[in-house]
């Protein structure tokens, strides 16, 4: 356990705490170029920026805002989708120039900085020891946020969840007294501070305080070879497609082509089964987009993975009854390659995108009614940006208990995101409109949102959406907080009164004091 305090944070003025790391204020010519995140339909309004360097800047770099009575934001890649990191006024934290990936021989364990990228994170751990982590595909995102909300990817179904190797993580805190200190909280039971690393297993960001490094290694490991301390990286990925034109798309093969989709991952996701070893994923655009996609990703060094893959297809595509426009399995290229290719995941043009998302986990496939719904919403003339995506979950994710990390969603075999993206300003309300009424109709018999069920499991806290702590959106009855934590909420609430009973790390969707 380490602990670093500052001094007291008493009077605003008379004790407000040194900071010695970069500031940069509204006087400062660089201001506004870095008060913008990856949505731009947020921009962070604030009195001054922190580039912190050190845990200890992070320190004092919170107890001088707590000091001042400002509100403290906190940004690692600047990735939140809701802007959690954009408050009206105070201080913004960013950590991107904390960013080293390294190996802790003390620990056993691989030591990450929250401002290192996920394309950081794979390119270090692959060029330094032949590892890797089940993280995304987002290669720009920091690894700070993914990993606190719980982040998954194309390694998850054969691995488990980030947060499954997170062994421990040390966060500044702030205390009754408003002082600001360092905590390293670790996965050992006996530790005084094991439940704040557990919130660190999917209790999402900015809600305790600021985490300034996680260590990860692969559990019940006792190795000291650091090549032996995190899964092997693959060395050859393997990725295909099949791909149907909206020219020749009708409702009954749509109908079809989802509902075999959904039946594979019902069959295939249980932990340890062969079908865990590859992921695959469904994208519809719009109409106006032009084209509806099943794809597919495997480690091509997994012996018969394109056979797998063909399989995958097979059953699948084999009642839509359309022919498809294009069917690929042979696209192999390097696992470093394609996991640190700059911007994966990244839709639209990085200066002017503009996003709104909304997720859902799912337990069992879509319903037909649901199904019908979608394609009624996307079978529409006229442009929309609208995008429905489901992504594998499920296999090794379920060998873990609900109530063993922060992530309560142990049993799902899907995430659903509903996307839209857009860049010109003006068209914000019309493209938040149609998505609001896409996801509200999928969930309809249940109050608009994807309340847990048979068919859902709640909502996933890394695609935050304010929508659903909104009563005209949310008509179930059930919380937002139920949505996202189902029962470890009242858990994730007492971690906060511990670490953050002042309330100083807050936004939209932030873990709440208990009454």
């Amino acid at each position: 356990m380490t602990e670093t305090d500052t001094r007291p944070s008493g009077s605003p003025v008379a004790s407000t705490p040194s900071y010695g790391g970069g500031v940069i204020t509204a006087d400062d010519p660089r201001f506004d170029s870095v008060l913008r995140g990856y949505n731009q339909r947020f921009v962070a309004d604030v009195d001054y920026v922190c580039v912190p360097a050190s845990t200890q800047e992070v320190v004092d770099a919170v107890g001088r805002a707590v000091a001042e009575g400002k509100r403290v934001t906190v940004r690692s890649g600047g990735h939140g989708f809701e802007g959690s990191a954009s408050t009206d006024g105070g201080v913004l934290i960013d950590l991107s120039e904390m960013n080293e990936v390294s190996f802790d021989h003390e620990r056993r364990a691989f030591a990450l900085q929250p401002g290192a990228t996920i394309g950081d994170v794979y390119r270090r751990l692959y060029k330094g020891w032949g590892v890797t982590l089940p993280a995304g595909e987002g290669t720009e995102v920091g690894i700070g946020g993914h990993l606190a909300g719980g982040g998954f990817g194309p390694l998850t179904r054969r691995l488990g969840a980030i947060v499954d190797y997170l062994c421990a993580v040390e966060v500044v805190v702030v205390d009754a007294a408003g002082r600001a200190r360092a905590i390293v909280a670790t996965d050992d039971p006996g530790d005084p501070h094991h439940d704040l690393w557990w919130a660190h297993t999917g209790g999402g960001g900015g809600n305790f305080g600021v985490v300034t490094r996680y260590w990860v290694r692969t559990p019940g490991v006792t190795s000291t070879d650091p090549r032996e301390l995190l899964p092997r990286a693959p060395i050859r990925w393997r990725n295909g497609i099949v791909a149907w034109s909206w020219d020749t798309m009708t409702e009954d093969a749509f109908v079809r082509l989802l509902r075999d989709f959904g039946g594979w991952f019902e069959r295939n996701s249980e932990p340890g089964c062969a079908g865990a070893n590859l992921t695959g994923y469904f994208a519809a655009t719009h109409r106006s987009g032009g084209m509806i996609v099943v794809g597919s990703m495997i480690d091509d060094g997994i012996p018969g993975a394109e056979r797998m893959m063909n399989g995958f297809f097979d059953e699948v595509s084999r009642n839509v009854g359309i022919e498809p426009v294009t069917r690929s399995t042979d696209d192999v290229v390097s696992w470093l390659y394609f996991f640190t290719f700059p911007n994966r995941g990244e839709p639209g043009d990085i200066a002017t995108r503009r996003f709104k998302l909304k997720s859902a986990y799912l337990r069992r496939a879509y319903t037909e009614r649901q199904i019908a719904t979608a394609y009624r919403h996307l079978d529409t003339d006229g442009e929309k940006s609208l995008n429905l995506i489901l992504i594998g979950y499920g296999g090794q994710v379920n060998a873990v208990a609900p109530d063993a990390t922060a992530i309560a969603q142990r049993d799902s075999i899907l995430k659903a995101a509903y996307l839209s993206a857009w860049s010109d300003e003006r068209e914000d309300d019309a493209r938040i409109a149609d998505l609001r009424a896409l996801y509200h109709d999928v969930y309809a018999e249940t109050g608009g949102v994807p309340v847990p069920n048979e068919y859902n499991d709640g909502a996933y806290i890394n695609y935050p959406d304010r929508d659903l702590a909104d009563p005209e959106w949310n008509t179930s009855g059930v919380p937002w907080s139920t949505l996202y934590y189902k029962h470890n909420y009242p858990r994730l609430q007492q971690v906060k009164k511990r670490y953050d009973p002042r309330n100083e790390f807050r936004h939209a969707l932030s873990i709440e004091l208990p009454d």
